[in-house]
């Protein structure tokens, strides 16, 4: 026999409950939402306003936070950056950015093309690519990690006309940064880098592909007083590897004059000096014997390129000398 205690559960006061606390939470986390997009929003004006300073001009047209519900970040219909002094300029086309709410330091980002960039010392490009990726782990006072991948990027003069002359393409690219004790690690990469016959004034070049490992311990604006620690700079010119590698301290002084004390170390140099004969055939019977009398050391010999004040010498061999940057 049932008790007079018993109750009868009231079930849908119970479910109405449950909703209200459900439409309580999601109406917290939307407005927590649009509050850190509101507050993205102004931090990131007030980075473009501080970098359109002293004769700068920054821009993020139509800056706005996405990503709702899931995700946070940063669109902007085009981005530039001018700096007249540094004769520095870059302006592209479409910029997205996001990260989790879950993980807010791991910022992942993308630009589409095409671009421009100008730089002091080489003619104004016109870049084009096929994706442009970068992800960012965020850390303070700067970030922990910065990557940046491109695939099918195209390098061309930005030139008035149909078409502006190309200089490169590559098939992919890619730029790695993070601080180290009291300087920075950079790395790069590509791969699939074709040369334009016109623009080098030879179609005997192959496609090449290359690495970079350094430790930037110093860098000035315009490269003089700065000093570089190359672990591995290596340019490959066919699948199997053949190619020179280079590795040592590497310093431009304040009046631009190089000083390096550098090892090159050669892979395959018989397909080095078939490649340079190619290249150079008037040079053949001098790229023989050099080719003759590396190879005599191994299939991967290792040289010192030691650079003294803008003189450049291998071994006891004097190669002429580097002008000052």
């Amino acid at each position: 026999m049932a008790s007079s205690k018993d109750k009868p559960v009231n079930t849908s006061r119970r479910f109405m409950f449950f909703a209200l606390a459900i439409a309580g939470t999601i109406a917290l986390y939307t407005g927590g939402w649009f509050y850190a997009a509101g507050q993205l929003e102004e931090r990131v004006q007030t980075a473009v306003s501080d970098a359109n300073r002293s004769g700068r001009r920054a821009n993020c047209e139509n800056l706005e936070a996405r990503g709702y519900p899931f995700r946070i970040g940063v669109f902007c219909r085009s981005v530039m950056f001018e700096d007249p002094k540094a004769a520095i300029r870059f302006q592209a086309g479409e910029f997205r950015s996001a990260a989790q709410v879950y993980r807010p330091n791991l910022v992942i980002g993308e630009l589409d093309g095409p671009a421009t960039l100008e730089t002091p010392g080489i003619p104004s490009l016109d870049l084009k690519w096929e994706t442009m990726r970068a992800s960012v782990r965020l850390a303070s006072p700067l970030p922990e990690r910065v990557s940046i991948e491109g695939r099918n990027v195209e390098v061309r003069l930005d030139e008035v006309g149909a078409v502006a002359p190309l200089i490169a393409q590559a098939g992919t690219a890619e730029l790695h940064a993070r601080p180290a004790p009291e300087g920075y690690d950079l790395a790069a990469r590509f791969g699939q880098l074709m040369l334009d016959p016109e623009f080098i004034g030879t179609d005997k070049l192959p496609p090449l592909a290359g690495l970079a490992d350094v430790y930037v311990q110093r860098w000035q604006a315009g490269g003089r007083d700065s000093q570089v620690d190359i672990r591995n700079l290596t340019l490959s010119i066919d699948a199997e590897g053949s190619g020179a590698s280079v590795a040592g301290p590497f310093a431009i002084g304040a009046d631009g004059l190089i000083d390096a004390n550098l090892e090159v170390k050669v892979r395959n140099p018989r397909a080095i000096g078939d490649l340079l004969i190619e290249l150079m055939p008037d040079q053949r019977r001098e790229i023989e014997m050099a080719v003759t009398g590396i190879a005599m050391i191994g299939e991967e010999p290792t040289l010192p390129l030691k650079i003294t004040r803008g003189k450049v010498s291998l071994g006891f061999i004097s190669l002429g000398s580097i002008p000052p940057l």
